[in-house]
């Protein structure tokens, strides 16, 4: 019987719960009820972290129970499953693991098993599929046996005596790999991020926040994409020690699939394991010389400080940046009707210079041409000014400094024609000008467009020989005669 209870327990620790039902139902129908035996296939079944196991672990519980009612290791176990299960979906099983719990303090008050039971419900499940409570149960072991020891290689020697005390124990068995990894030199890096990983990562969120800040404040030219991404580089070392503790991982796993046929488990004479319901260690057994690690909480208040902070602190820069990205200059556009002695007329269904903004609809908009006081109306325009404001946040470069943008301003561009990026003046932003010839009259003109996120204009001169500093400066100064800062 103790052999069939060990090879179980071997075989849920390496991974193949289904064989080891398997063993120990054929052990019960050919010997009879055993305690062990129950507590080995109710846990067989619990290994699976599915619904339907679940259900059939608490018939086995109870069955077993019914047969041996003051059985600790049973009464434990049962209490495990109940206190981990979902009170919504099962709160009969809820209800029920109380009164075993109860039961457990009666007859066991300082046992281990009531020590596992009145903390599962807020610790990892060294049997569970789950990898996120694997790589936590990991992780929790390997800081504290490091935390602990004098040195790293003491803590690996350590582990290394406790798993081999108990060569069916996955938990040890992942503790002794993960150790002498981490032991191994050039490793100090990974030791400290495993140690002081709450810490690091926190103080990464802070490097982050900074970026931002900076970007908001002294670096506006900076993407956001740029900042973000050079403020998450310090999370990458976390990848290494991820493929660290992965390996060490796997080579537990082939390790217990070796146990399952070494000695100990039915082939020959080993350390029997004492049964327990695999909350403190994963085959629910210590062997001789080797403690019971301690539960695995869930979370800890520390991380939940961190975590809070943490995420108090990406909320605020969050709302900072998108507050950011989302403001826009306000503008007034204050238009005239003689301007620098030219008498001027409102443009209206002639030309529309707002028609290629991509859907923007403008708050405010004025468009005017001006020619010589005693010109005909439709005499050639010393200037054409057309400047709109409104919430345009989300335009970019790529929407003034293109081809086909200055196309769509001035016609087809030839080989006479020249185009050039301009720098935007005193509002930022960006511009575009070009030097051209109207197609209608022969006349030279130049043309400047700028847009900024408040605001689009257009300066179109008649003038068309002035070198380009030239036309610069007289499309900003139009500009800003027709469209200005709002104040406050």
């Amino acid at each position: 019987m103790n052999d069939i209870r060990t090879r179980a327990d071997a075989l849920i620790a390496a991974g193949r719960p289904a064989e080891a039902r398997t063993a120990a139902r054929e052990a019960l129908d050919e010997n009879g009820p055993d305690a062990g035996l129950f507590l080995a296939l109710a846990r067989a079944h619990m290994a699976e972290d599915d619904d339907d196991h679940d259900d059939a672990a608490e018939r086995v519980f109870r069955e077993g129970l019914d047969a041996f009612p003051d059985d600790v290791g049973l009464l434990g176990g049962y209490a495990v499953l109940c206190a981990r299960t979902d009170g919504f979906e099962r709160p009969g099983r809820r209800a029920r693991g109380e009164e075993v719990l109860a039961r457990l303090r009666e007859i066991a008050p300082n046992s281990p098993e009531l020590l596992r039971a009145e903390s599962a419900g807020s610790s990892v499940a060294a049997d569970e599929k789950d990898g996120a409570s694997v790589r936590r149960m990991q992780s929790f072991d390997a800081a504290r046996a490091l935390a602990d020891a004098p040195s790293p290689e003491a803590a690996a020697a350590q582990a290394a005596r406790w798993a081999a005390a108990a060569p069916h124990d996955r938990r040890l068995a992942v503790l002794a790999e993960t150790t002498a990894a981490l032991a191994a030199p050039g490793r100090a890096r990974l030791r400290f991020l495993l140690l002081r990983r709450l810490e690091y990562r926190f103080t990464a969120v802070l490097l982050l926040a900074l970026l931002v800040i900076l970007r908001l404040t002294v670096l506006p030219g900076i993407p956001f994409g740029v900042a973000a991404g050079a403020g998450l580089l310090p999370h990458l070392p976390f990848l290494g020690l991820r493929k660290l503790l992965r390996a060490a991982r796997d080579r537990a796993a082939l390790r217990m699939t070796e146990a399952v046929a070494g000695p100990g488990t039915g082939a020959g004479p080993g350390p029997e394991p004492v049964a327990g319901d695999g909350a403190g260690s994963s085959a629910g057994a210590v062997g001789f010389g080797a403690p019971e690690l301690p539960p695995v909480p869930r979370v800890t208040r520390r991380e939940y400080a961190f975590a809070g902070a943490g995420a108090a602190l990406l909320l605020l820069v969050g709302g900072a940046a998108y507050a950011s990205s989302a403001a826009y200059p306000r503008y007034d556009v204050v238009a005239h009707d003689e301007y620098r002695g030219l008498t001027g007329y409102e443009l209206r269904a002639k030309y529309d210079p707002f028609r290629n903004m991509r859907g923007r609809t403008p708050a405010r908009s004025a468009a005017w041409v001006y020619v010589g006081k005693d010109a005909a109306r439709n005499a050639p325009a010393e200037y054409l000014v057309a400047v709109a404001a409104g919430d345009f946040h989300d335009i970019r470069e790529s929407d003034v400094r293109d081809a086909r943008t200055m196309e769509a301003l001035v016609g087809p561009l030839s080989a006479t024609n020249e185009v050039w990026a301009a720098g935007a003046g005193p509002y930022g932003g960006w511009m575009q000008c070009a030097r051209y010839t109207e197609p209608s009259s022969g006349t030279r003109r130049s043309l400047c467009a700028w847009a900024d996120r408040g605001s689009f204009g257009l300066v179109a001169l008649t003038a068309g020989d002035g070198d380009r500093a030239e036309v610069e400066a007289a499309a900003r100064s139009v500009g800003a005669d027709f469209l200005r800062p709002a104040a406050g």
